[in-house]
């Protein structure tokens, strides 16, 4: 138990920051905008520290079953933290366009930042990286038709209609993710993985040969017998648990970052980047990690599914609270969004076509993800 206590520290000092952040939120509010922003810092850090717990047992959980159902484990455990933060952060936010901007916001962090970022450092560690180009053709068509039903076909909705409309996208989501999920996990799942042995033979001399062939590999070279040991269903609580304090958490982060933000002039859209940068934190360290060890099956597995499933998962369960609630969001995509979110998904249909990944591929999605940057620091 001991071990244990010590293993999980980020997710009891989690705990800790929530009892203090119950005890004295009131106080804090009361000190002013300056000290509301401070503590709304420290408990995003504190999220980030919780989620990469979570997300850690959802790879012990992924080594264990293998690809593709453990890719499909930590793209749903980031997707889980992030509707929910995104859940509770509607119940205090008033803007109408949160929802659209963190999936939005989402997409541009996982292809352009996490795929741009670690197929330009493996690349200029490895020169070009092999993958299943399956995989990248599955993933690009159903991410275009997710949000071009979801969030730009909504531009041309009348406002009288658009709970007909809303209940036809959640529809369409659940229908999208079902066919796909069994083909994932199905008669097609081969799409989604990627054999590295004969990479390994060729590369046995060098320290990354006996980890080529791993799926999704841990941060020490230890981990992997450690996450061999580790009980699953010991992993599942923990995941349960991290969850239910991220989101005790994010309830007053979120209060704290409405005061601290209140007449500022903020960008609008930085909620959403903070949400969005909170769930993709974890999945940026496991995608560097794969692609440095010449694994970019796992970088396309985790950049590409992460999109797609917040997109997918997302769209619906917030459309579920509209309809319920009876107050629409605003879901389609600004004219200046939408054009990112075009060229983002022209330039990876065009990079992931040939299973290779390389710097210059990794360098063109970066550069996009510095723009998603520079325009949201606009306030565009």
């Amino acid at each position: 138990m001991t071990a244990i206590l010590k293993q999980e520290s980020f997710l009891l000092i989690a705990f800790g920051f929530a009892i203090l952040s119950y005890l004295f939120e009131h106080t804090l509010l009361e000190q002013g905008q300056f000290v509301s922003m401070i503590a709304a810092c420290a408990l995003i850090v504190v999220i980030v520290m919780a989620s990469t717990r979570v997300a850690h047992h959802a790879e012990v959980l992924a080594h264990k079953v293998g690809d593709p159902y453990g890719t499909m484990i930590l793209t749903l455990s980031a997707v889980a933290v992030e509707v929910l933060i995104l859940a509770i952060m509607m119940g205090s936010s008033s803007s109408p366009t949160l929802v659209r901007d963190t999936i939005y916001s989402a997409v541009m962090l996982d292809i352009n930042g996490i795929l741009g970022l670690a197929a330009l450092l493996g690349g200029l560690r490895h020169g070009e990286q092999p993958y299943n180009d399956d995989s990248s053709r599955t993933y690009s068509a159903m991410i275009l038709t997710a949000m071009g039903i979801s969030m730009i076909v909504p531009e041309f909705i009348p406002e009288a209609k658009w709970h007909y409309y809303s209940a036809f996208t959640i529809f369409a989501m659940v229908a999208l993710y079902a066919l796909f999920l069994k083909m994932q996990v199905g008669t097609h799942s081969y799409f989604f993985s990627y054999s590295y042995r004969g990479q390994a033979t060729a590369a046995a001399t060098s320290s990354v040969g006996s980890t080529a062939a791993s799926t999704h590999a841990p941060p020490k070279p230890a981990a992997e017998t450690e996450g061999e040991q580790e009980s699953a269903t010991l992993s599942i609580a923990i995941i349960l648990v991290g969850v239910l304090i991220i989101g005790v958490l994010a309830e007053f982060m979120s209060a704290f970052m409405n005061e601290g933000l209140e007449g500022t002039g903020a960008p609008p859209a930085l909620m959403a980047v903070v949400v969005a940068s909170i769930s993709a934190a974890p999945e940026i360290l496991t995608a560097l990690r794969a692609a440095l060890k010449n694994r970019m099956q796992s970088v396309v597995n985790i950049a590409m599914g992460a999109s797609l499933s917040t997109v997918i998962l997302t769209v619906p369960v917030m459309e579920a609270i509209a309809l319920y609630t009876g107050q629409p969001f605003l879901m389609a995509m600004t004219p200046v969004q939408t054009v990112m979110v075009a060229i983002t998904l022209i330039v990876a249909a065009i990079n992931l076509n040939d299973g290779q990944t390389n710097a210059i591929e990794g360098m063109t999605h970066f550069v996009l993800f510095a723009t998603f940057v520079m325009l949201t620091f606009l306030g565009l």
